[in-house]
């Protein structure tokens, strides 16, 4: 019972943190360098997981029988979570952390969360991997920005997307969600001249990570927008955007 309470303490205490982060991330926005996050689609929209590892999904186009796909776990499904019990569907969970596959052998996971220790890249094979200059922190990125030590790396195994739906037998996506710590705009620009069929498509951005004159997430948009997605959702912060596509 005490370790229980102990949880749930902890839990809340994360979501308190995890929200007085975003709110303060939301004041050092440059709004001149986010006029290319506007909601452009309005759409139904519901908030999925905690204030830290959460997106917002458009629940009309989910069913039992959707196909998720969830790069970037962390140490926190509280997403996957929601997409299993509100929908019924499996969410494939992916990453190749080395902390995040420990959590994830330590959890008792549901049937429907099918876990694969490997990440997504623009090729197939086995990739250098940067960990955090935190080491209380959870996520590495096989981009260079300030979070990661240049010096401390492990070598994980990465598949690209074309790959890895052809190894589950997937033809197409209903959900794509990725969280990869400054890796998402090369990954995603390469997922997007596959042709895949992707009804919403859930990002991370980490502009904050790079020091440039204008954000990375700029010609991402660009590039989502010739190819039909709109953004239809974001959160406080600008980081978490959601598009999607008729």
């Amino acid at each position: 019972m005490l370790k229980k309470i102990k949880t749930i303490i902890n839990y809340h205490r994360l979501n308190l943190e995890s929200f007085f982060r975003k709110i303060g991330l939301f004041f050092q926005l440059d709004r001149e360098k986010m006029q290319h996050l506007k909601v452009i689609v309005k759409c139904r929209k519901r908030w999925y997981g905690n204030s830290y590892g959460g997106f917002y999904v458009n629940p009309e186009l989910l069913n039992q029988d959707s196909i998720v796909y969830s790069f970037g776990i962390g140490k926190d499904i509280s997403f996957d979570k929601k997409i299993m019990s509100k929908h019924g569907c499996k969410v494939y969970g992916f990453d190749p952390t080395p902390k995040s596959i420990s959590f994830i052998h330590s959890q008792k996971l549901n049937p429907l969360f099918i876990f694969h220790p490997f990440g997504i890249s623009t090729k197939t094979g086995p990739e250098e991997f940067y960990l955090p200059k935190n080491k209380k922190a959870v996520s590495g990125s096989m981009a260079e920005h300030a979070f990661i030590d240049l010096y401390d790396k492990v070598t994980v195994e990465m598949k690209t997307l074309s790959e890895i739906m052809q190894d589950l037998g997937h033809e197409h996506i209903d959900v794509l969600k990725i969280d990869i710590e400054g890796s998402e705009y090369d990954v995603v620009e390469s997922i997007l001249q596959l042709e895949v069929p992707v009804k919403q498509i859930l990002i991370e951005f980490h502009d904050r990570f790079f020091d440039t004159e204008e954000y990375k997430s700029k010609k991402l948009v660009e590039s989502l927008s010739a190819k039909g997605y709109k953004i239809f959702a974001k959160s406080l912060s600008a980081e978490e955007v959601s598009f999607i596509t008729e």
